[in-house]
């Protein structure tokens, strides 16, 4: 599929993609340490070989990884998906081609028995592409640092209406300070 001027094809991550991934990680977010959150989720049990590419002929464009989570259902505790992050090489920014990877990949995770995809992202930009607000679900956030339209979920064809409750992150967010916004007013300590 042509994205911004360019073909552009979404495959696995390779073993041989690692390091050059993890540059478009850290290009694309700059001085935030999502590349180190993307290393540690590697070692860690959460990490499930969910991490998809974009490439075009200049080789990997974006990238997105989807690691292990857990709902605290009233029947019990069910596994799910977390869709974090979402990475795009700052020259193709703003071409389709972080969209592209999402629509790409939630159509190849169809097939899994996880029913539920969360994230928490950008509130005008994720419901283009079949998200929606936890809440409206039943669902609450790990955080009360993660707004409610930030908390954001997509069904997946396992779904059944049963399933609500608290999302439960892995440890590996929690360890690296990744969830929910921080404090841009400074606050007290």
């Amino acid at each position: 599929m042509t994205v911004g001027g360019a073909t552009v094809r979404v495959r696995r991550e390779t073993r041989r993609d690692v390091a050059e991934t993890r540059e478009v990680v850290a290009a694309a977010f700059g001085e935030e340490p999502v590349a180190e959150l993307v290393d540690e989720l590697r070692r860690a049990s959460a990490w499930l070989d969910l991490s998809f590419v974009a490439v075009d002929d200049s080789g990997i464009v974006g990238h997105v990884c989807f690691t292990r989570g857990w709902v605290d259902a009233p029947r019990r505790v069910v596994e799910v998906l977390v869709l974090s992050p979402l990475s795009v090489r700052p020259d193709r920014q703003r071409q389709g081609v972080g969209g592209r990877l999402v629509h790409e990949t939630l159509r190849i995770l169809r097939s899994r028995e996880e029913p539920l995809v969360f994230l928490e992202g950008d509130p005008g930009y994720y419901p283009r592409l079949g998200f929606v607000p936890g809440r409206t679900l039943g669902f609450s956030a790990p955080s009360v640092r993660i707004p409610d339209l930030a908390f954001q979920v997509i069904t997946q064809p396992s779904y059944q209406p049963w399933v609500r409750g608290a999302l439960v992150y892995p440890d590996v967010f929690w360890a690296n300070d990744s969830v929910g916004l921080r404090d841009l007013e400074g606050g007290e300590d």
